[in-house]
């Protein structure tokens, strides 16, 4: 259940110049490193932290978002069930820790949830996200403690 995430925040809140780093990332494709998650994919991993708040874990209904096969959904709601806390939407203090890694062909993306009992939890949400034409598909693999 709760323990203590030990991934540090990528920016400082403190300093407005940096935090305006992290509201406006970038889509970076570069294998070296990891990076905060683009500001672009923000608005529609809330979306699929949303649907996992209200046990739609199917996540059914979501524009560019595959949905999990039966067993990833039933995996998922296990691991939030086992956690033993409620999944809440992603405040803004998500993004300070949240990161994704360019892949080759797709980043793999670990959002940090936070839940209504302890703020920041130990779960992650692990996504990939590919480039697409003019768009963006998101495929959720996993709810998990890393």
């Amino acid at each position: 259940m709760a323990g203590s995430n030990k991934r540090r925040p990528l920016r400082s809140h403190s300093n407005p110049k940096v935090q305006s780093v992290i509201e406006l990332a970038p889509v970076r494709k570069d294998e070296e490193r990891e990076y905060p998650v683009p500001s672009l994919w923000r608005r529609k991993l809330r979306e699929i932290v949303a649907a996992l708040h209200e046990r739609n874990y199917a996540l059914d209904g979501i524009a560019d978002v595959e949905q999990p096969g039966n067993d990833t959904s039933t995996l998922i709601a296990e691991v939030i069930q086992d956690y033993g806390c409620t999944i809440t939407v992603l405040p803004d203090e998500s993004w300070e820790t949240s990161v994704c890694s360019w892949q080759v062909t797709y980043w793999d993306v670990l959002v940090d949830l936070f839940t209504v009992e302890e703020g920041r939890s130990d779960l992650v949400l692990q996504v990939n996200v590919v480039e697409q034409a003019d768009r963006f598909l998101f495929k959720v693999h996993l709810v998990y403690v890393p």
